[in-house]
């Protein structure tokens, strides 16, 4: 699905990514983590094409198309979804319509007429179920006035109605409760199907108990220095990265 070699990207003059390699097959759920200043979020954001940082070398392909080649929105109407460490607030334009709209320009974008009305709301009845969001956000700004659990759920929301193939979820454990933790898991775990992927980005293994990784990769200094299974993230959370940090400094 997505096949990452030796990527490199800066923002103005800092380089950020030093090389990054990463394949991940279809139905696989990766997860990043690495210290702060790693490149985590650095990652996630030049995958779907933030234009404030510049590629400097490498290649991204996803299902066999150069992604890099792609505009942002291409790239999610090819099927990558991001969900924000800090969803932003659209005052003045509705969940419904902003929802009806990225829809609608999916359908277009493949080549489908507009889903009609009806069947929309339909659709949108169904997937707020998934994540327990309350029917009455629907009809408010997006996102505005929006608790932190609340935009999270939203942005589960988001990924249900345009059924991505690859999501990346950067901190969406961030500021978390249990239970918005709990329903946030679950929601992405019934989305799970065999031919799609997640990348869960995250600092802590707890979201990683219940969203069970295939594959951990340690991100330190713009490269993944380290991968394994998913006890690697229990190991993190016993022990910290120094260990992975010295033992990066020794293969340098």
């Amino acid at each position: 699905m997505l096949e990452v070699r030796d990527l490199c990207a800066k923002i103005g003059d800092k380089e950020i990514l030093r090389g990054i390699n990463l394949t991940i097959r279809d139905g696989e759920t990766h997860a990043i983590m690495g210290p702060n200043g790693s490149g985590k979020s650095t990652l996630s954001a030049v995958l779907v094409g933030n234009p404030l940082y510049e590629v400097t070398a490498g290649t991204a392909f996803f299902n066999g198309k150069n992604l890099l080649d792609m505009k942002p929105e291409e790239r999610a109407h090819e099927g990558l979804f991001l969900s924000f460490q800090y969803p932003v607030e659209i005052p003045g334009v509705s969940m419904t319509n902003f929802m009806r709209a990225a829809i609608n320009e999916k359908r277009k974008y493949q080549g489908k007429e507009p889903l009609p009305a009806a069947e929309f709301l339909k659709l949108m009845k169904q997937k707020r179920a998934i994540v327990e969001l309350d029917s009455k956000l629907a009809n408010r700004s997006v996102n505005e006035g929006f608790s932190g659990g609340e935009k999270k759920r939203n942005e589960i929301f988001q990924m249900a109605m345009l059924e991505p193939k690859l999501a990346i979820l950067d901190e969406t454990d961030s500021g978390l409760d249990v239970d918005a933790m709990r329903i946030v898991a679950e929601g992405v775990n019934k989305l799970h199907m065999p031919d799609t992927s997640t990348i869960v980005i995250t600092h802590y293994d707890r979201l990683l108990d219940m969203i069970k990784p295939d594959v951990v990769h340690v991100l330190y200094k713009g490269r993944i220095v380290k991968t394994a299974g998913p006890e690697l993230a229990k190991e993190i959370q016993e022990r910290g990265y120094d260990w992975i940090k010295a033992e990066s400094a020794l293969n340098e």
